[in-house]
């Protein structure tokens, strides 16, 4: 029999009274994070805060999870359908917590609490989740996190970043969007090895490996006149050399490359290894690959983005269902878009003019009040969210069907 959604406005509430009851702790963890930023895979401290965190509010707290020494989860509620929503905390080399992660913590948190809350006050049969994860700034911690399980059986999951107040809109009115549909990343390093010889004494003894590096390079340059728009490649040498009289005979690169989808981004990859292995072929090397985890473009379901955005209207929020502006970046929870159904969202937080994601401004707006507050904004609207979820039945199905219909 299909059961009844609940009442929004009676979740909300519930949602709300305890989100605000714990919002001090939230608040201190959240400063924590930001005032010891880790990064990829090293997360301790902010592993330790979290989990201790959750455990002084009573929740049973699984640490070092899937086999990922900064991975944990915590779940609550019984029976029914399951969603996940996933926290991220690692931070950036040299400008720390320039993508906001304290801040996506901080809202997962906060969902994670208020939906558990309400589940059981309202007596609603299912199950919330809150799962870390760990190294999204390119170490593809959701993508272990897929391999080993710790999404099987889950019927959502969702989370939402902080972004500059320009990034979605020309409507200043707008502090969100349900949809952040970002694009695919493929990642690899380049080994180039030739031969080594004076550069002044015998050069023609040598295979020059930065004369194959320099020409990998610039023929990529000559090929950007020729891919599209919304496409992006980048590159830079991470070991050139140390003496210019010495022939190289090693030199290694490091790649990016950027397209809406994962498939058009491997028809670009193999435009670029060409280019690549031209450079070798031209200078007498042999060139290697190192790949790294590839990066899916986000899927976001359509009938949750839609719910999103009318549940965050009820907390105060105007956010768009439908992201406006396109945002050329990359995130494992692409991966996890292409494996149920799911929402990666946005919240805008307040910042000062040039403030862009990955930048030292960025960085000290995402550890100032303003943008604690519309981090729990979104995590109460990501609570009643995942209730929706789990206790409307028809919905649940429209967005299973949505998912099915954006694979197909």
């Amino acid at each position: 029999m299909t059961k009844p959604p609940v009442d929004n406005k009676e979740a909300l509430a519930i949602a709300q009274a305890w989100i605000t009851q714990a919002d001090a702790a939230l608040y201190q963890t959240n400063q924590s994070l930001h005032a010891n930023p880790e990064l990829a895979y090293q997360e301790h401290k902010a592993h330790n805060n979290l989990c201790n965190f959750l455990e002084d509010q009573g929740y049973s707290v699984t640490r070092k999870a899937y086999g990922l020494d900064t991975s944990f989860e915590a779940s609550s509620g019984s029976g029914g359908r399951e969603v996940v929503i996933c926290a991220e905390y690692d931070a950036l080399p040299a400008i720390g917590h320039a993508c906001g992660h304290n801040l996506i913590a901080t809202s997962s948190m906060a969902a994670f609490l208020g939906a558990s809350k309400a589940l059981s006050k309202l007596q609603v049969p299912g199950r919330v989740r809150i799962l870390g994860t760990p190294a999204e700034e390119g170490g593809g911690g959701k993508i272990s996190l897929i391999r080993a399980g710790a999404f099987s059986g889950a019927s959502a999951s969702i989370m939402s970043h902080p972004v500059t107040p320009d990034s979605l809109s020309t409507d200043t009115e707008v502090s969100g969007s349900a949809a952040l549909n970002l694009v695919a990343s493929i990642k690899f390093r380049v080994e180039f090895r030739g031969r080594s010889a004076h550069a002044a004494g015998e050069p023609w003894n040598g295979l020059n490996a930065l004369d194959a590096a320099v020409a990998a390079y610039n023929n990529v340059s000559l090929l950007r006149q020729q891919i599209r728009p919304e496409e992006r490649v980048h590159a830079v040498f991470e070991d050139g050399g140390t003496v210019p009289n010495v022939i190289l005979d090693y030199t290694r690169m490091n790649w990016y490359i950027r397209s809406p989808t994962i498939e058009q981004g491997e028809e670009l990859r193999n435009r670029v290894a060409a280019c690549i292995e031209a450079g070798a072929s031209a200078t007498g090397c042999s060139v290697g690959y190192i790949r790294a985890e590839d990066y899916k473009n986000v899927v976001g379901n359509r009938t949750i983005c839609e719910t999103y955005s009318r549940v965050m209207a009820m907390v105060g929020r105007k956010v768009l269902a439908e992201q406006e502006k396109p945002l050329v970046a990359s995130t494992d929870m692409g991966n996890v878009s292409h494996e149920l159904p799911s929402m990666h969202g946005a919240f805008t937080i307040p910042a000062c003019p040039g403030a862009a994601l990955h930048s030292k401004k960025f960085a000290a707006a995402a550890g100032e009040r303003a943008g604690h507050e519309a981090a729990i904004d979104c995590g109460t609207g990501m609570a009643l969210l995942a209730i929706n979820i789990l206790s409307d039945d028809r919905l649940a199905e429209e967005m299973q069907q949505d998912f099915i219909n954006k694979r197909e």
